[in-house]
C-alpha cells in the first residue's frame, strides 16, 4: 500500500506546528519510505516464476500425500480422492506421474511437513493468495478423502498456521468449498450421504443458504449494500484465475481458480436476489 508512509508523514508533519509546511516535509519523507518499501517487497517477491511453478506444484501433491496419511494410513477413498483432484486440474502424463511421485514422497516417513511449507512462503515471497491457494487445494483433497474429519482437521489447521493464513481465512475457505458440494458425503447429504463416497465423482453444489452466501463474501448480514458490492469486488480480484496464474499458480490448476470465482459468483447473485439489489 503505497500511501501509508505519505498519510503518516503528512500528520506527523502537521503535528510539528508548522501548519502546512510541516505536512509537505512529512509528505515527502512518506512518499520516500513508500517507495523504499515497494522496492523491498519487489525483492521479497524475486522468485521467477517458473521456480514459484514447480514448487507450488511439487508441494501441493507432497503435502497432499501428508496429510492422507495423518491418521497413520492411506485408505481407498483418499487415494481416490487424489485422483480426482488430478483430473480437476486436467494433467497430462508427465504432470500425473510427477504428481503420484510427489504424492508418495509425502506419505513416506522422512517426509517433514514445515521444510515444504518453509519452502513454499520462502518462494512465494508476499503472494498470500497462492498461499491461500495452495491451503485450498490440500482442504479439496481432505473433504473429498475423509470430509476434513479428526487428525486432518488438526493437521490443516497447522498448515493453515504455518502459511499463515487466519482461521478466519480458513472458515471462508471451507464454507467456499462445502457450497462447491465438497465433503457433501460426509455430512449426510446428496449421493453418498453415510460416508459413502461415489467413485471419483464429487456431489454437485448444492443451493447455498443465504448465511452461507456472506460468509463466502466475508461480510455479516448486517452489511449495507454498499459493503456487500465492495466485498465481492474484493473476492473477485483476490481470486481472479488470469491474476493467480500470472503470480505463479500453475496453469494446470487454472481450473480450481474458475471454480471459485463462480461460486463468488453464484453467493454475491444469491443475496443481490435476496434484497433487491440493482
Amino acid at each position: 500500500m503505497k500511501w501509508i508512509g505519505k498519510a503518516v508523514g503528512a500528520v506527523l508533519g502537521l503535528a510539528t506546528g508548522l501548519g502546512p509546511v510541516g505536512a509537505a516535509i512529512g509528505l515527502v519523507i512518506g512518499h520516500a519510505y513508500d517507495e523504499r518499501m515497494e522496492s523491498d517487497d519487489g525483492a521479497r517477491h524475486g522468485a521467477d516464476l517458473a521456480t514459484v511453478r514447480s514448487t507450488f506444484f511439487r508441494n501441493s501433491f507432497k503435502v497432499m500425500g501428508f496429510v492422507a496419511k495423518a491418521d497413520g494410513r492411506v485408505s481407498e477413498r483418499e487415494i481416490a480422492a487424489a485422483r480426482e483432484i488430478f483430473r480437476q486440474f486436467r494433467l497430462d502424463e508427465v504432470q500425473r506421474r510427477e504428481a503420484i511421485d510427489c504424492f508418495t514422497a509425502g506419505k513416506a516417513p522422512g517426509f517433514s511437513l514445515d521444510v515444504a511449507l518453509d519452502e513454499l512462503v520462502h518462494v512465494c515471497g508476499g503472494r498470500r493468495d497462492l498461499l491461500r491457494m495452495f491451503l485450498e487445494v490440500e482442504m479439496r483433497a481432505a473433504l473429498l478423502g475423509n470430509g476434513m474429519q479428526g487428525p486432518t482437521r488438526s493437521l490443516l489447521m497447522r498448515i493453515c498456521q504455518r502459511l499463515g493464513v487466519s482461521g478466519l481465512e480458513f472458515a471462508h475457505l471451507e464454507a467456499l468449498l462445502r457450497l462447491q458440494g465438497y465433503g457433501a458425503a460426509y455430512a449426510g447429504t446428496g449421493p453418498g450421504a453415510g460416508g459413502h463416497w461415489q467413485g471419483e465423482a464429487r456431489t454437485p453444489p448444492r443451493a447455498e443458504p443465504l448465511s452461507e452466501a456472506y460468509e463466502v463474501l466475508e461480510v455479516p448480514d448486517s452489511a449495507t449494500d454498499a459493503e456487500v458490492k465492495r466485498a465481492y469486488r474484493r473476492q473477485m480480484s483476490q481470486n481472479h484465475p488470469d491474476k493467480l496464474v500470472s503470480r505463479g499458480l500453475p496453469e494446470s490448476m487454472l481450473e480450481i481458480a474458475k471454480q471459485k470465482t463462480q461460486t463468488i459468483q453464484a453467493a454475491y447473485e444469491k443475496i443481490r436476489v435476496a434484497r433487491g439489489m440493482r
